[in-house]
């Protein structure tokens, strides 16, 4: 009786640790400082705070178990508010609010995903609401078009 006691504990908390998988957001300066050490693309949620449907993207499709799984493997994640003006931090040697490197990456509507290579010179943009299989779909069509890590 002790081991299945015991059994169902094991379960209870794999499934919790299962459950609380997302996707690793990082600060801006925090993904380009990893790409340096370890290459990999940026993927830059860009939003706001009253963007309904960047809201819904992040309790829908950031919560889609594929979803976690292949932003997890393939990018680097970072959120950047496109209305912030109050954290600023150093790109390629000048200082930018969050507001300005969304004006930067020519971000005008939301939700905007930004996919910078690992060389951090070339982008593309996916931009609007997208459910979890459309999110997917178009991140992997931008991947495979040659947005490869190297």
């Amino acid at each position: 009786m002790k081991k299945i006691g015991i059994i169902v504990t094991l379960l209870f908390i794999s499934l919790s640790v299962n459950a609380q998988e997302k996707i690793e957001w990082m600060k801006f300066e925090d993904a380009v400082a990893a790409s340096e050490m370890s290459p990999k693309m940026l993927l830059v949620d860009v939003y706001t705070d009253w963007c309904g449907w960047c809201k819904k993207m992040d309790k829908e499709t950031f919560t889609d178990p594929s979803v976690i799984k292949y932003v997890n493997e393939t990018f680097y994640a970072v959120k950047l508010n496109a209305e912030n003006m109050s954290r600023s931090f150093d790109f390629k040697g000048k200082k930018y609010t969050e507001a300005q490197m969304a004006a930067a990456m020519r971000v005008n509507s939301y939700p905007n995903f930004v996919i910078i290579d690992p060389t951090l010179q070339n982008i593309t943009q996916l931009s609007g609401y997208r459910t979890a299989p459309q999110f997917l779909d178009g991140l992997t069509t931008i991947v495979d078009k040659g947005f490869k890590t190297k």
